[in-house]
């Protein structure tokens, strides 16, 4: 929902229209209008005004058959020129691909925010079972491997805001409980690695490792993706030290004097 707290000090239309592009942004199929105003606490006129606005600006696109809306590419480019410009992705992005080719599989470069891991990069390796993750997806901090080691070598809020969620029925953590949570998190701080095996898609599973800045802060996760049937709930020793390589490198390159694991 819109917070209108701040009203006096801030633009209340861009607020709402960036609150519709993120809300977007987190749907791999076409979305309604009655859906992304239900979900914002919107009017569904007001939300159907920014969206003829931001059609205006080429950053959304209807679907002429079901009148439904999706995001165009122009704003991934924006954000794509953005990530070009910055340090993290710059280092990255040839380590992962060597990580890639390595592993055979696909592999993504997140980075930690309050609502979870925003995916800013993927470089996908071409199998008959496609990761239909995007760019600019939030994968939850309780049931990725990405979030897990968010919580394990991130700020120490991302942990108390699960906790208080799911003390206040907001979050199911697929059957489990805190206790299995804390068990993920020690694994991930001692071993600097984690694991989701269909917790954020179904049939797939990811091998995540931190990257730290150089003050030895957790800037990102790289994260190796793939079917359960290539990698297995207790991950080969390859993938273990293929992200846990990858994870090191970047980070030295950030300019880490020495990597914990």
């Amino acid at each position: 929902m819109i917070d209108s707290k701040n009203s006096n000090t801030t633009n209340q239309s861009t607020v709402a229209a960036f609150a519709i592009l993120e809300e977007m942004a987190g749907h791999s199929e076409n979305v309604r209008v009655t859906d992304i105003a239900a979900t914002l606490g919107m009017p569904r006129a007001r939300v159907f005004r920014y969206l003829q606005t931001l059609m205006h600006l080429g950053y959304v696109v209807q679907d002429p058959l079901t009148d439904r809306y999706r995001l165009t590419l122009k704003l991934f480019h924006l954000g794509q020129a953005i990530a070009d410009g910055t340090q993290l992705t710059s280092v990255a992005r040839p380590i992962m691909a060597a990580l890639r080719d390595t592993v055979g599989q696909t592999v993504t470069l997140s980075i930690p925010e309050d609502a979870g891991m925003r995916v800013i990069e993927i470089v996908r390796v071409e199998t008959p079972v496609q990761i239909v993750t995007k760019p600019g997806a939030v994968l939850s901090l309780y049931a990725s491997a990405q979030g897990k080691i968010a919580l394990a070598w991130g700020d120490p809020k991302y942990r108390a805001q699960i906790e208080a969620a799911f003390a206040a029925d907001e979050v199911a953590l697929q059957g489990r409980d805190m206790a299995w949570l804390d068990g993920e998190i020690a694994h991930a701080r001692e071993t600097g690695w984690a694991v989701a095996p269909e917790e954020t898609l179904p049939g797939v599973n990811a091998i995540s490792a931190p990257i730290l800045d150089r003050d030895g802060n957790l800037a990102a996760t790289i994260t190796i993706v793939g079917s359960v049937l290539h990698i297995a709930p207790d991950p080969a020793a390859h993938f273990i030290t293929s992200v846990l390589r990858a994870a090191r490198e970047i980070s030295t390159d950030l300019g880490l004097l020495e990597y914990p694991v």
